[in-house]
């Protein structure tokens, strides 16, 4: 529901592209063409950069070797032991005796209803492959040769 706004934007949109599209785009890139070289500027000489400070090497001292207590002796715990488990017997299963297969009645045959017959669709009229366009072109020609 809230962007029942945005596709109210898109037909002026759609309008200003259309008109501002025209046959011209082709005389525009033959004009570009045409156009004799940029003159190259002349290169800019940059000023040398200053020499960086040589800073004197910074020289620590050595840090002291920390002293830590020693752990407590941790005593090893023992090994748990699994009870074992017997294992359990199951009742057996008696065989299934094959039963009979059961008889079905017949099941009569259905009559299949005829259908009506569907009146035939109208024919449209088709046009032929080659149509002779007899409007002149709104774009000039395009040269297969260079100027």
């Amino acid at each position: 529901m809230a962007h029942h706004h945005e596709s109210s934007i898109l037909l002026p949109l759609l309008l200003i592209t259309l008109s501002l599209m025209n046959g011209k785009e082709v005389l525009a890139s033959r004009h570009l063409l045409q156009i004799p070289a940029i003159p190259e500027l002349p290169k800019v000489e940059l000023l040398p950069l200053p020499p960086l400070p040589t800073f004197p090497k910074l020289e620590l001292s050595p840090l002291p070797k920390a002293e830590l207590p020693s752990l407590p002796d941790i005593p090893s715990l023992l090994k748990p032991e699994l009870p074992t488990f017997h294992k359990p017997e199951l009742p057996t299963v008696p065989d299934n005796p094959d039963l009979e297969e059961p008889e079905l009645p017949e099941s009569p045959e259905l009559e299949v209803p005829k259908l009506p017959e569907l009146p035939s669709l109208p024919t449209f009229p088709t046009f032929p492959k080659e149509i002779p366009f007899p409007f002149p072109s709104l774009s000039p020609p395009l040269s297969t040769t260079t100027p």
